[in-house]
Order: C-alpha cells, then sequence, then structure tokens
C-alpha cells in the first residue's frame, strides 16, 4: 500500500502515546507535589536521587523546559523530572506545556522510529534488535547531555 494510506493509524498512534505520556507526567508531578515530604524523604535516602534532586532542581528554577524535552530520551528521565518539577513547587502551567512538547517529540520519534523501521527493513527479529539498540543509543546520548549539560553542574 502507499505509504500515505497510513497515516490516520500513525497519527492515532502518536495521539494515544503523547496523550499517556503527558498524562502519566501529570499524575507523577501532581503525586509528587501532594506528597512533597515524602518523596522528598524518598529521594533523601538514595545517593541517586538525591543527586539528581539536587542538579535538577535548580535547572527546573531557572526555566529548565528544554532540559524536560531531552529527559524524555533518558533512562528514568521522565520519571525524576515529573517527580522533581512537583516536589520543587513548579506551577503546573509551567510544567504541563513542556511535558506535552517532550511526549509529542518523544511519541514522534518512537512511532517514526517504528514505522519507517518497518518499512527500510522489514519485520523480523533482526530489525527488532536494531529498533531497540536504535533506542537504547539515544537515550545514552540523551543521559551524557543530562550529565553534561552546562546549567545542570551549576545548579
Amino acid at each position: 500500500p502507499h505509504p500515505s494510506a497510513h497515516l490516520p493509524e500513525l497519527f492515532f498512534l502518536l495521539l494515544c502515546a503523547a496523550t499517556a505520556s503527558v498524562l502519566g507526567d501529570l499524575t507523577a508531578f501532581l503525586l509528587a507535589r501532594r506528597g512533597g515530604l515524602r518523596f522528598a524523604g524518598f529521594i533523601t535516602r538514595s545517593r541517586r536521587l538525591r543527586h539528581a534532586h539536587h542538579r535538577l532542581g535548580g535547572v527546573l528554577a531557572a526555566g529548565g523546559g528544554p532540559l524536560m524535552v531531552l529527559a524524555r530520551f533518558a533512562p528514568a528521565g521522565r520519571s525524576v523530572m515529573s517527580v522533581v518539577a512537583g516536589v520543587t513547587n513548579r506551577r503546573t502551567r509551567d510544567f504541563v506545556p513542556w511535558s506535552a512538547l517532550a511526549a509529542v517529540v518523544w511519541a514522534g520519534y518512537s512511532v517514526s522510529l517504528g514505522y519507517f523501521g518497518g518499512r527500510l527493513l522489514g519485520v523480523n527479529w533482526g530489525t527488532t534488535a536494531l529498533s531497540i539498540a536504535a533506542l537504547l543509543t539515544v537515550g545514552s546520548v540523551a543521559a551524557y547531555l543530562l550529565r553534561r549539560h552546562p546549567s545542570a553542574q551549576a545548579g
């Protein structure tokens, strides 16, 4: 079939993935905001979470929206950003637009990778492994960039 024959399904898949992602972010954000002391206690017990909270809290206080988009691709970045934004009492109206943008970028990337990977490489175990490797590579690069982000080091 012609590639444009799949556009409605791809759009619906992108819409569902992005919507579910924003709702998940918002749920974590609101839970962290309402249970701030409990989350803060949980964060202080983990050295890694404490370090991430310290670095990301400063970045979020300075705006940090573009970092939310980048964090979407890092392992656990999405969850950490949502919780830190809630614990640091970011305003919902500042959080939701960046979360939505990050969700659309991430969903577009994921749906595109699946669609074009399937069209170009076919569907078999080898291409599935290649797709997983691509996802892990992008996540690793995002994690590396998050660690090296200049404003995160200053926070």
